[in-house]
């Protein structure tokens, strides 16, 4: 059995490892591209051209999206607020984030679970992007760590966080 103190050390292993290689030029530019998805603005063009193009499932859609996002921000910034774990940049001297992150914690990780949350919803009402969704949500997770704003542990909590509000939502849409 794992202890918390294996844990924390496996993660920062894990996390230097990342960020390490988050360092060269092509995986650094990547990161910041993949993590720019992340910021809503790729779910909003997404849910308003599902919308455009397919009204019926697109109108369920963008509602079941709005729902699980109202549930789902401010839960993951009551955890971040309750919890308070530092950004790795914040703790270690010499680690500088590639990006400005929007608040002063990690954990969980707010992208990681908004794109988990929309890939689970995407690939419930059109399971042919499931693959690309999943792909994209997990691309974007990694890129914060590759970035040096969480740790991969801040990535595992915000995916579960947002596998499990959009499973909950989806309990009450199939009711």
């Amino acid at each position: 059995m794992m202890t918390l103190d294996k844990i924390t050390s496996v993660d920062r292993q894990l996390f230097f490892y990342l960020y390490d290689w988050g360092k060269h030029r092509p995986i650094h530019h990547l990161s910041l591209t993949l993590s720019k998805c992340g910021d809503g603005y790729l779910y909003a063009f997404i849910v308003l051209g599902v919308f455009l193009f397919d009204r019926v499932i697109g109108s369920a859609f963008l509602l079941w999206v709005g729902l699980a996002f109202l549930i789902e921000l401010p839960l993951y910034l009551f955890l971040k607020n309750v919890i308070q774990r530092e950004r790795p940049y914040r703790r270690f001297a010499g680690l500088h984030a590639s990006i400005a992150p929007s608040d002063r914690f990690s954990f969980p990780s707010g992208h990681t679970a908004a794109a988990f949350m929309f890939a689970f919803l995407l690939a419930e009402f059109y399971p042919g992007l499931s693959l690309v969704a999943f792909t994209v949500a997990s691309c974007i997770g990694v890129s914060r760590v590759l970035l040096g704003v969480h740790y991969p542990t801040d990535i595992l909590a915000g995916c579960c966080l947002g596998l499990s509000v959009a499973s909950l939502l989806l309990v009450f849409k199939s009711s």
